[in-house]
């Protein structure tokens, strides 16, 4: 039989687990803290920079996601020193923490698209408009979409993250000879790249593909950098790698969301980032206007439907489907209003002819009781 002796025995070993509990708990969160801290301070001196891109963060007034996924405007510029520059990287990332997916849309830099205030100017003229925050304006009224936040990077801060994440270079397979505007010169072939020669791979776009082939490349990279991030080494430098990026990146994501969303990120690993490229295949034309140059003329309900589809998880659809289904969806229209106008005409006319035989069949009783 239990004495009141044993009870208290026991209730004293469950305290004492307790507080072993808690004390190891704290001890790892301590060391879990300033071994971050310590990784994050070594990456941001070993990125040469001690300012960030800009000490103040524009104006951007986009909107949280309300199904929970995570939407971030991805830039890349080469500012070069200038005041005012067009980014040459114009992406959409989005991430779904609980489904652990993730998605990337490119968008082409020559869109012809409207700029809110200013008139027709290719997509990235309005980067150099009005920051990103024209830029997301831009983007709200011509594909309907809005994103939460923004990150630019500059060309520098890609290379510094790339050999901060993989010193032996990233593996790809370069498919052709590649030098024309990229400073540096790559040979074709299964080869790994350095922070320079991945950034001048990314950057190519002289050849028949030209700025779609550069997209597709930078899809490509992004996905390498990925995998590598998301390995056993690659998530031990994660908070270095944000040290090092951090001089070079301008954001308004702030350093707690950074932090969690790093954490997420890891928690719930993205097996393959599913991509995307706006406008998509025969949805535009090649054209010149004055004052923009050389545009792609797009048609831009088509790829809004297609953007759509694509960040849903759906399939976009070819571009042919599209105009089908608009134009069926015109017809349904035309159809519907014809209809109500019919119906009004006729309803109109009963509503008169019920209203005169009302009116005649009231004169004449009237009219013949009085004379009775």
């Amino acid at each position: 039989m239990k004495t009141r002796n044993d009870y208290r025995q026991r209730m004293r070993r469950r305290k004492r687990f307790f507080r072993i509990f808690l004390a190891l708990s704290f001890l790892g969160l301590s060391i879990g803290t300033a071994y971050f801290l310590y990784q994050y301070q070594t990456g941001k001196m070993n990125a040469g920079k001690t300012q960030a891109a800009s000490e103040e963060i524009p104006e951007f007034n986009g909107k949280k996601d309300e199904h929970g996924k995570v939407n971030i405007l991805l830039l890349g510029s080469d500012t070069r020193g200038e005041e005012k520059s067009r980014t040459d990287t114009i992406m959409i990332a989005q991430y779904d923490p609980e489904k652990g997916e993730a998605r990337l849309v490119s968008l082409m830099r020559d869109m012809y698209v409207d700029v809110p205030e200013y008139g027709k100017y290719k997509l990235n003229t309005s980067y150099f408009l009005g920051g990103p925050e024209l830029l997301r304006q831009t983007l709200k009224e011509n594909f309907d979409i809005d994103v939460q936040y923004y990150a630019l990077m500059d060309f520098k801060g890609f290379q510094k993250i790339v050999d901060a994440l993989a010193p032996d270079g990233i593996e790809m397979n370069v498919e052709k000879e590649m030098s024309t505007n990229i400073n540096v010169t790559l040979e074709p072939g299964l080869q790994k790249l350095n922070g320079k020669e991945l950034l001048g791979y990314a950057r190519f776009r002289h050849d028949a593909k030209g700025d779609f082939g550069r997209v597709k490349r930078q899809q490509e990279v992004i996905n390498a950098l990925k995998d590598e991030m998301l390995s056993l080494n690659g998530v031990s430098k994660i908070p270095k790698l944000m040290g090092t990026v951090s001089p070079y990146i301008e954001t308004n994501i702030g350093s707690m969301d950074r932090i969690s969303l790093a954490k997420e990120f890891v928690l719930n690993p993205v097996e393959n980032i599913e991509t995307m490229t706006l406008p998509i295949d025969n949805s535009f034309e090649n054209a010149r206007y004055e004052g923009a140059g050389a545009v792609l003329d797009v048609d831009l309900d088509a790829n809004t439907e297609a953007l759509k589809d694509f960040l849903n998880g759906e399939e976009p659809k070819s571009y042919a489907e599209y105009v089908e289904e608009e134009a069926l969806s015109d017809d349904a229209v035309v159809e519907e209003s014809t209809g109500v106008e019919d119906t009004g005409s006729y309803e109109e006319s009963t509503e008169t002819d019920d209203s005169g035989i009302y009116e005649e069949s009231t004169e004449i009783d009237d009219s013949s009781s009085y004379e009775e």
